[in-house]
């Protein structure tokens, strides 16, 4: 199902890097931020949520709260998550069912790997509706950070 700016964000659970389950009902009454990334340990995605991390404060002021999402097992994201000492939280959508009902599944990714999540980014207001969407097609490509604080700051 293809998911679009002003619709109910799909529910979900899932298992966190330290074996907790998370839901997205869990942040009700507060904005969030869904980072979809390809794989934990790749250069793009360190990055990308290395930023995260370093701007933290930012999405506080603004009553957001940021969750990573890969495929990855909760265990790999736990050494990903203590490596670059990630102050949010990460889930593992090993089973694929998150990435698969936001339609950012990807079919091939690198070295004719398939199933990872696209690289991708949701804002979801207090209310559970989703206020800004990015999609990014190739992994490589770098999440625009800008468009996500300006979607949170109108939410502010």
């Amino acid at each position: 199902m293809k998911i679009e700016i002003g619709q109910k964000a799909p529910s979900f659970t899932l298992v966190d890097s330290d074996k907790n389950s998370v839901s997205l009902e869990d942040f009700k009454g507060k904005n969030v931020v869904l980072l979809f990334f390809p794989a934990a340990f790749t250069g793009v995605c360190t990055k990308e949520l290395c930023q995260t991390r370093d701007e933290l404060s930012f999405y506080n002021d603004v009553n957001a709260v940021v969750l990573g999402i890969s495929v990855d097992m909760p265990f790999t994201q736990a050494k990903f998550k203590e490596l670059n000492n990630y102050n949010f939280t990460l889930l593992s959508d090993f089973n694929k069912e998150v990435s698969t009902a936001y339609d950012v599944l990807c079919s091939d990714w690198v070295l004719g790997l398939k199933g990872v999540s696209k690289r991708s980014t949701f804002v979801i207001d207090k209310d559970g509706i989703i206020r800004h969407k990015e999609v990014l097609e190739n992994a490589g490509d770098y999440p625009d950070f800008d468009a996500v604080k300006a979607a949170l700051t109108k939410l502010k």
